[in-house]
């Protein structure tokens, strides 16, 4: 191999892919990138950063692999180097995530080869594919554990070691959104099927099974195939279970959950309430939702973070400065979706535009994406107003007292708290004297009840909530 090589190589592929796309969008991703090395039919080029690197394979691998395979034959493999918008130590990149997981072919009684097969039901074949459903990129290894999801992730370790044979069963993963309940259910996937490769597990949203569930209904036999299909699996993971609404959808899958729970294998579901608040759900499923561990996930606190930005930024091949990092993680502090969306945005930003990445940037991107976030309402914030307003103490508001006008106060401090913040009863109780869901649940049943046949009282809750909405913004 000569240096000469890989250069030549590079130029014939780029002649290649310059017929095959505008010439405004080859200057723009491909003029940028440079040849490094090419060893046997292995050709290293240089990308200016991951952010790059992902948008070149998710618009132009086609295209890629038709160069390569032209000028280096079928065993051709591009490897990425990527140089970060702030010079650094380069970082070898391959040229995807990895192999995401693969189930084994399992057998399926079916009862009719009429009709058309849907996703993931197919009458009259024996033997279906399972895809997994899973992205690889939601691995444990990828997981910022910190005191906000440590519970969940201990928990999923101990169930990727032995699925189905420990007290998580099932594992109710609940919070508000961006919080990581996905990830975590789906690193808890990706785990086992790599120690258990023989293991079928799947990862579907309650809305695609609910979807799946009236496709089968209107095919004569087909139900009971969908059925046969879901009692197969090894490993359920429902996302976002709430949304399984509908008395027929919630039967069958209460019959899906029996079978599977007595039968030892592993559930897990994730959603943005715990068990108790899930409404419109039958009493039996609720009571097996219950039967495992719950486990809330919270707000992600200042150092984690951090660290979660320090880790994507080194994912990415970007290289950002203390200052920018404090800067996110104290700007952004609702959830791990609104920090990782500024962070690419800003390396996206910095790389398209050729600048630096600074704090002013940094300042602009996320006044776009998030606007003022430091007046973000809090339980404490509603707890001072409601005791402002009422000239009571905060010790007398989460006190036991029966006096009139310090249970109002304190039920109209639980009803804000619910209605303005996405949290759960038992968080709202905790913070309000440790009282449980079930009085936080009665309060805001009693202020409703109140506004509505009381003038005074609603009076009270609309002028708490005008001193109130300016600070949520």
């Amino acid at each position: 191999m000569t240096q000469e090589r890989h250069i030549s190589v590079w130029n014939n592929c780029l002649n290649f892919i310059r017929q095959n796309i505008e010439p405004k969008q080859f200057n723009l991703w491909f003029g940028p990138i440079k040849p490094v090395s090419l060893v046997e039919s292995t050709l290293t080029v240089e990308v200016p950063s991951e952010f790059f690197r992902e948008y070149l394979e998710g618009a132009y691998l086609d295209i890629l692999k038709a160069a390569l395979k032209k000028e280096l034959g079928v065993s051709a493999r591009l490897v990425y180097l990527v140089t970060p918008v702030r010079k650094q130590s380069s970082m070898m990149y391959p040229a995807a995530h990895g192999n995401p997981p693969v189930n084994k072919t399992i057998s399926v009684e079916t009862f009719s080869r009429g009709g058309n097969p849907g996703h993931l039901v197919f009458p009259g074949i024996p033997r279906v594919q399972v895809n997994p459903q899973l992205n690889p990129v939601y691995c444990f290894e990828n997981l910022i554990v910190g005191e906000c999801n440590r519970m969940g992730f201990t928990a999923g370790e101990s169930i990727s070691n032995a699925p189905g044979k420990t007290a998580f069963n099932p594992l109710f993963l609940f919070g508000g959104p961006g919080l990581g309940k996905t990830h975590i259910a789906q690193a808890i996937g990706i785990a086992i099927k790599k120690m258990y490769p023989e293991l079928v597990v799947l990862y579907v949203p309650a809305n695609r099974f609910k979807t799946q569930y009236m496709d089968a209904v209107n095919v004569r036999n087909k139900l009971t195939d969908f059925l046969a299909f879901y009692m197969k699996m090894d490993v359920l993971i429902m996302d976002d279970i709430q949304d399984l609404m509908g008395q027929s959808t919630q039967n069958a899958f209460f019959n899906i959950f029996n079978h599977l729970h007595q039968s030892g294998k592993q559930l897990i579901f994730t959603s943005d309430r715990p068990p108790v608040e899930l409404e419109n759900f039958e009493e039996r499923l609720l009571s097996r939702l219950k039967w495992g561990l719950s486990v809330e996930l919270q707000k992600p606190d200042f150092t984690t973070r951090l660290n979660m930005l320090k880790a994507r930024a080194f994912r990415e091949g970007v290289q950002l400065s203390e200052d920018v990092l404090h800067f996110l993680a104290t700007r952004i502090k609702s959830n791990f979706r609104e920090l990782e969306g500024a962070l690419i945005s800003l390396i996206a930003n910095a790389t398209l535009a050729h600048k630096e990445i600074t704090i002013e940037l940094a300042e602009q991107i996320t006044e776009k994406i998030v606007g003022e976030q430091q007046n973000d309402v809090t339980i404490d914030k509603v707890q001072k107003v409601v005791c402002d307003y009422f000239n009571i103490t905060r010790d007398e508001l989460v006190s036991k007292t029966r006096k009139r006008q310090i249970v109002q106060a304190r039920q109209i401090a639980m009803y804000m708290s619910r209605n303005l913040i996405n949290c759960s009863l038992s968080t709202i109780g905790a913070e309000i004297g440790g009282k449980d869901h079930a009085t936080v649940l009665h309060a805001c049943t009693t202020v409703n009840d109140l506004m509505t046949t009381d003038k005074s009282f609603r009076q009270y809750v609309s002028d708490i909530e005008k001193m109130l909405v300016p600070v949520r913004r």
